[in-house]
């Protein structure tokens, strides 16, 4: 009898304190939910490859041998694909205009030289203009910023952000920016050039010395093509 007590006790104990706990647990309130960050993935692009069809792929060749990608091969058909990956953000590589072997005299640009430009595409990173895009890059080298800006527009439309890289240090001897904002001149336009080095200069010199292009019987520019 005392045992069957006993246990009785006990039971009711434990059926006491479940039933507080519960309650206890019920009043507490639940912690909120964490919401962590949204991942930023950035797709890199080089800008000039991405909508090139032609694989020719000919030493030398010119565009119209070997083709471009422009601006306008970022359909949005293009954009979303590279969103569905989990995408971002994506960084246009190559946009800024930079030297290339073509002739744009027609649209107020200088030509390049050969010597010091890499191959007809030239280096994303020799500058020739900050404030203009490579017109390499647009079906209308002459609406080349609306193309640039249009294809800006498209990309944030299609719900990605954009990224551009400049590298100050990085520019063509020859800058020159047709597009300069008010109060801007170009690199070197108001250098000391009577002087090796002045530190206001924008690049060094050799005064009284022309330039001569280093000569070399492994390379040629352009394969040795003679450009007029």
């Amino acid at each position: 009898m005392k045992t069957s007590l006993t246990f009785a006790l006990l039971l009711s104990c434990v059926i006491a304190n479940t039933t507080i706990a519960q309650k206890n647990t019920s009043m507490t309130p639940k912690p909120k939910a964490i919401n962590k960050p949204k991942k930023e993935v950035v797709y890199q692009v080089f800008t000039r490859l991405f909508g090139n069809k032609n694989t020719t792929n000919k030493p030398w060749g010119t565009i119209e041998e070997n083709g471009v990608g422009k601006f306008n091969d970022f359909t949005d058909k293009a954009l979303q694909g590279i969103k569905k990956l989990g995408v971002t953000h994506i960084w246009y590589t190559g946009v800024p205009h930079h030297d290339v072997i073509r002739d744009y005299t027609k649209y107020g640009i200088s030509n390049d030289d050969p010597d010091v430009v890499k191959g007809r595409a030239g280096s994303p990173y020799a500058v020739k203009d900050y404030y203009n895009v490579n017109p390499d890059l647009a079906v209308d080298p002459a609406k080349r910023l609306e193309e640039f800006e249009a294809l800006i527009a498209r990309t944030h439309a299609n719900g990605l952000n954009v990224i551009i890289d400049i590298v100050p240090n990085h520019i063509a001897r020859n800058y020159h920016s047709l597009n300069n904002p008010k109060g801007v001149t170009d690199f070197g336009a108001e250098d000391d050039t009577s002087v090796e080095y002045a530190r206001d200069n924008n690049f060094y010199y050799i005064p009284g010395k022309a330039f001569e292009v280093p000569t070399s019987d492994s390379y040629k520019p352009l394969n040795g093509e003679k450009i007029h």
